[in-house]
């Protein structure tokens, strides 16, 4: 009997070796609010993704929604509990997620955790009125334009069509698969 669970842990583990691993991308430990993180973000971005007045010189709720953004394009494309939504969701995600890079000038490649983590960075600073650590948060590699012009572009988004899309087309499977409520 041990020997066959041995075999069978075996075989898993080098089949797992076999695929790559999805992409991860999560909010824990950076968001303070008290409900689950990936509901929280599909409400949060399909409102502050609507209009461009929304998030109009409040960079950090801009960075807030940018975070809540990469996560969603992950989350909804590889967690198990958003199975029961469209599949065009993930994929309205995939084709959004260039759109905000480059409003902010995000290299197209960069890993979505490293993304959300100076988002959730800058945003804490600018909470604190450090407009230093904020830049330097938005210094890395990751962004071409560098602190000063990424900390303007998040003051000052353009209008994101294909992120007001992905985003009010999550919430709406959101409040489907909910039965209709729309509730926080």
């Amino acid at each position: 009997m041990v020997t066959r669970i041995a075999a069978a842990a075996l075989l898993a583990l080098g089949l797992a070796g076999c695929g790559t691993v999805p992409p991860s991308a999560t909010l824990y430990g950076q968001q303070e609010s008290f409900g689950e993180p990936t509901r929280t973000a599909i409400l949060n971005t399909a409102f502050a993704f609507s209009s461009p007045a929304n998030l109009n010189q409040q960079p950090a709720d801009a960075a807030l929604a940018v975070a809540q953004a990469e996560h969603l394009a992950v989350e909804l494309a590889y967690g198990t509990r958003w199975r029961q939504f469209s599949p065009l969701v993930p994929a309205a995600f995939e084709t959004a997620r260039p759109e905000w890079r480059a409003a902010l000038g995000i290299v197209p490649n960069a890993p979505p955790q490293q993304v959300i983590n100076a988002m959730f960075q800058a945003r804490r600073a600018l909470q604190q009125d450090n407009l230093v650590d904020a830049r330097t948060a938005l210094s890395g590699p990751i962004f071409t334009q560098g602190g000063q012009a990424t900390l303007a572009r998040l003051a000052a988004l353009p209008p994101l069509p294909q992120t007001n899309y992905a985003t009010s087309s999550a919430e709406g499977e959101l409040i489907r698969r909910d039965g209709g409520r729309r509730g926080r």
